[in-house]
């Protein structure tokens, strides 16, 4: 189990900011990355925050998985290594 987390079902109109304060009740988030379509711009709909303490981590995704935000129910994992192109 790492300290990088995968964020899935975050609302189109969430920033990075609001995820880092959103995650900021559980520990200290050290990085926050909303993945958008490169052509576009617009959000994926996931995101990957990244907390300082590993603790932290474990606690986010039993605290805040399938818990509300912005009208959407988080999911919250462990990130995996991307997939070798």
């Amino acid at each position: 189990m790492g300290r990088k987390l995968f964020v899935g079902n975050v609302p189109f109109t969430a920033t990075e900011d609001h995820l880092k304060e959103f995650f900021s009740n559980i520990g200290e988030v050290e990085t926050v990355r909303v993945v958008v379509v490169p052509h576009t711009g617009q959000p994926k709909g996931f995101a990957f925050v990244e907390m300082v303490e590993e603790e932290d981590a474990k606690k986010a995704i039993v605290e805040l998985n399938g818990k509300p935000f912005m009208g959407r129910d988080l999911v919250v994992s462990d990130a995996r290594p991307p997939k070798p192109r």
